[in-house]
Order: C-alpha cells, then structure tokens, then sequence
C-alpha cells in the first residue's frame, strides 16, 4: 500500500532568509525613489542653458580663431610651395649649365677633377678647396657659387613650408575639436529644453519676446543714435520692413545701419553673413560694408581701434561693445544705452540693453 506523508515544513531558517531578503529590496527600492534627481524646474532650465550657450559661444570665438588662422596658414603653405617650385626650376638651370660646361670639357678631351668637383652632391666640399679655384674659369665659378647659393635658399623654403603644413594640421585638428565642442554643448542644451513641457517652452518664449520689445523701443527712443534717414541703399541686405537707408557721414554711422539691417537674421555659430551671424561675424561683415576691415573674432575686435574703458555712458554710435572678461561677446552700440548684436543658437539679430552683460571693453573703430 503506497504511503502518504504530509509536506515537510520549511524550516524557520529558510523563512528568515526569504523574509529578510524581501524587506532588503523594498528598502533598497524605497531608498533609490527617495534619491531620485526630481525633475529640473523652468527657471533651473532656464539657467542651465544660457550657461551651455555661453560656453558654446566661447568655444565658437575659438573656432573662428582657429578657422582664420587656418585661411593664413594655407595661403602661406601655398605661397611657400610656389617658391619652392621655382627655386627648384632655378637650382635645375644652374645644373643643367653646369653640365653643358661638363659635356664641352669631356668633348675637348676628358672631364676634369674640378668639373668633377662641380656636378658632386656637395657643392660645399668644393668651395672648402680654395686651391681648387684657380682651376676654374671665372664663369664657372660663379656658376657654383650659384648654385650653392639657390640650393641653400630651396633647403630653407622646403624647411618653411613643412613647419607650415604641420602648423596647419594641427590647427585643422583644433578645429574639428572645437567644432566638436560647440555641437555638443548645443546638444546638451535641446536635450535639456526638451525635459520642458510645450506650456513651459512657450512661457519661456513669449518672457524672451517682451524683453526684446521692451528693448527695440528703448533703442528707437535713443535720442544719441544716428540719422540713419540720408543717403543712399549700399546692398546691405534688408529689414523686414523695406530697403536699407545708409547714412552718408561717419563710417561707424554706415556700420550701424548695416548691422542694424540686419535685425531679425538668424545666429548660426560661425557665420559671417549675409544669410545668418554669429556676434563677431556680424561686427565684421557690418564695417565691411562700410568699407572698413576689422578683425574676426571678439577678442581680437577688443583689442583694436581705441579702448575708451567700460562706462556705457562714453559710448558712441557705431562703437563696438565687448562683453566678459574673456571678450567672447560682441555687439554694436546703436545709442540710447542699447547694442545690436547676434545673441546665440535659436535666437536672431537684435537689440539689447548694453549694460545686460559684463562690459569688457568699448571700442572705437
């Protein structure tokens, strides 16, 4: 007869093992929950990506520099490489004289020790043998010291043009890390405008639009800004509203209203114009247009023309107006305590009020 035996009970170890393993995970559970990062609010948002798009315009100012440095080197390398290419021409005319010289002897009876010495790889190893001289003819003699001479001037334009073509790889590698940087941080800062909810990003946008109307109107009642009703269109571009009137008096006055007709393009880190901008390329396409050359990034903009100091008050029209300690910003004075500039990603050609950021430096072109 087959037996029947009850269950074995599970012994009073294993169920304080199996207790104590599940008060373990919910406590772990509940620990991670109360550590959780909670969700960034608007204003943090807010904050967090002004200071990405302020480190991207630093590493855009970067960028520009490397890029204009990168325009020189080239030109450089090319230039180098177009002396080197006649010089070469030349050194091969001296030796190709040399060698007539060579084959007349050798007809007239055998090619002598001092020809021999002439068509060596070492032309040094000859001059060094003064006796050796009176062996020459004059004119072959100046023919080796011809040659010696243009074979040490291609040796140095070979040596210059290497040292410029590692100095431009190594600039075209700055700027792919630069250019690295600026996407990144760009990316960081739709990643986190993305964590907004559509109400919170519209909020954001319509706090941005009164401040930039509260600042167009301090700008139009500007009683120091320019004329800028006289003159004639200079190809500019155009406001929204019409054509470009270009004042014929100062050129700063002629920057001013091209940087201005320009209100409303869009920033695009890197740009020069006249599609989009970033703050120093609309700097320096604006006195272009004007007919005046300044340089490329912000922080060479700070550094020419006159420094007339930080206070906003000594500005004048035209002036450009340098902000942060490291100069990685730039706009234009347009009067009325006000600038024109290129702001940053996502954002267009405006005014703002100049004493909104850190004054560098006020500069008169």
């Amino acid at each position: 007869m087959a037996s029947h035996r009850r269950p074995k009970p599970a012994s009073r170890t294993r169920v304080t093992i199996l207790t104590a393993a599940a008060a373990t995970a919910v406590a772990l559970s509940s620990q991670a929950g109360a550590h959780a990062d909670p969700k960034p609010t608007k204003d943090e948002v807010k904050t967090q990506v002004d200071q990405l798009n302020q480190q991207a315009e630093v590493a855009t100012e970067q960028y520009n520099a490397s890029a204009e440095k990168q325009q020189t080197l080239q030109k450089q390398v090319n230039d180098l490489q177009d002396q080197v290419a006649r010089e070469q021409d030349q050194v091969s005319s001296v030796q190709s004289g040399l060698a007539e010289i060579a084959a007349e002897q050798y007809r007239n009876g055998g090619i002598s020790p001092t020809v021999q010495l002439m068509l060596s790889s070492s032309p040094d190893s000859f001059l060094t043998q003064a006796g050796s001289l009176s062996q020459l003819g004059v004119s072959q003699a100046d023919a080796l010291k011809t040659l010696k001479t243009e074979q040490q001037k291609l040796d140095q334009q070979k040596a210059e043009a290497q040292q410029k073509l590692a100095e431009l790889d190594s600039t075209t590698k700055d700027l792919k890390t630069q250019k690295d940087e600026v996407q990144g941080k760009l990316a960081q800062a739709r990643t986190l405008l993305d964590t907004l909810t559509q109400q919170e990003r519209d909020q954001l946008a319509q706090a941005q639009a009164a401040a930039d109307a509260a600042a167009n109107a301090r700008a139009s009642r500007g009683d120091s800004r320019p004329d800028l009703g006289g003159g004639s269109g200079g190809g500019g571009g155009s406001k929204a509203g019409g054509s470009i009137n270009v004042p014929s008096g100062s050129y700063a006055a002629r920057a001013l209203a091209f940087a201005e007709s320009q209100e409303g393009k869009p920033y695009q880190w890197g740009a020069e114009g006249p599609g989009s901008f970033d703050c120093s390329g609309l700097m320096q396409w604006a006195y272009a247009q004007a007919g005046v050359s300044i340089p490329r990034t912000s922080q060479e903009q700070g550094a020419t023309g006159t420094n007339i100091g930080t206070d906003i008050a000594n500005a004048q029209p035209g002036d450009l107006v340098v902000f942060y300690s490291d100069m990685h910003h730039v706009g234009m004075y347009a009067g009325g305590g006000q600038v024109i500039h290129a702001p940053r990603t996502g954002e267009n050609v405006k005014y703002m009020s100049a004493t909104v950021l850190p004054i560098a430096a006020i500069i008169r072109i």
